[in-house]
């Protein structure tokens, strides 16, 4: 299982409950890597979704207190999603927010594709620094990319600690 997320400068990912941006080449990364997988994430991230619908091509599991999902597998606890996680191949399953749901599963995760945006969203959430995490290590930087008025470069961590579940 790996997360998949875009950073600014300060490792911020969202503001007033949205992404910091909009960037065509780090949507098309996220679909491409996605595309036919499991996407995992919390009942926050699904509401900011486009009418608030699961993503298309994709088993969405949602963790959430609140009413089933439309569309997705709901879970209500960690062990209900670890139990279902397991009927997955471990690399098929992203991680894809939001803030609190990162900081849960992030010790899980055997890895991280992280596009870092050359900028500063002033977020108010932010992803853990795994240049900074212990266990973490930058195992690939692609070269810069320019998109949508943005520099940026697509990486790939690797956590040698991974909690298991």
């Amino acid at each position: 299982m790996r997360a998949i997320v875009a950073v600014d400068d300060k490792w911020g990912i969202g503001k007033d409950g949205k992404l910091l941006f909009s960037v065509p080449a780090d949507m098309k990364f996220f679909k491409e890597k996605t595309t036919g997988k499991v996407v995992v994430m919390g009942s926050k991230t699904l509401k900011s979704f486009p009418g608030g619908l699961p993503l298309k091509n994709r088993t969405n599991i949602v963790f959430t207190s609140g009413v089933p999902a439309q569309g997705c597998l709901t879970v209500r606890n960690l062990a209900e999603l670890f139990a279902l996680l397991k009927s997955y191949d471990d690399n098929d399953v992203f991680i894809i927010g939001g803030g609190m749901f990162y900081k849960t599963m992030l010790p899980y995760c055997s890895g991280a594709l992280v596009t870092k945006i050359e900028a500063d969203g002033e977020a108010d959430v932010f992803f853990e620094n795994l240049d900074r995490a212990s266990g973490w290590k930058c195992v690939a930087e692609g070269d810069t990319v320019i998109s949508g008025g943005y520099r940026m470069k697509f990486t790939e961590y690797e956590n040698s600690d991974v909690k298991k579940f």
